[in-house]
């Protein structure tokens, strides 16, 4: 067994890694998703949901960075292209969504979505020792 400067299991932590990326490719189309729907969101309930969903991207936006700086922790490389986010990226893209019904849809699947992908990270970093990566999912799903 390798291990890497974390004292980690470099084969485990390669798993962790890419479970991290396809995160962060939900991520990404989540956030340009909540971007997109602030930007154009119509009806009845536009000024709650505009403040909503601009607190929803802020919050996206920094983990992001987060996660992004956890696969570097890793010793691995983030994904860093849209056609990658795209590629890999189960959370759907919603384009021209406007209506205020179909955008907080949009958004709840796209939370149940990441949420999958939270737990089965923080079931490998558990399993591979990794309190850091661990950490971060316990909080990004407490915080969502």
């Amino acid at each position: 067994m390798t291990l890497n400067s974390l004292g980690l299991d470099t084969n485990k932590t390669k798993v962790i890694a890419n479970d991290l990326n396809h995160l962060l490719a939900n991520f990404q189309v989540y956030y340009q998703n909540l971007r997109g729907i602030h930007w154009n969101i119509k009806g009845k309930r536009f000024f709650d949901l505009h403040i909503k969903f601009e607190e929803l991207y802020t919050d996206a936006n920094l983990k992001v960075d987060e996660i992004a700086e956890r696969i570097l922790t890793l010793s691995e490389t983030p994904l860093h292209t849209f056609d990658d986010y795209i590629k890999a990226a189960k959370v759907p893209v919603g384009r021209n969504v406007s209506e205020d019904e179909k955008a907080v849809k949009l958004i709840v699947n796209s939370l149940t979505e990441l949420l999958k992908i939270e737990r089965q990270i923080l079931k490998a970093s558990d399993e591979a020792n990794d309190e850091g990566t661990n950490s971060m999912m316990s909080d990004f799903i407490t915080e969502q």
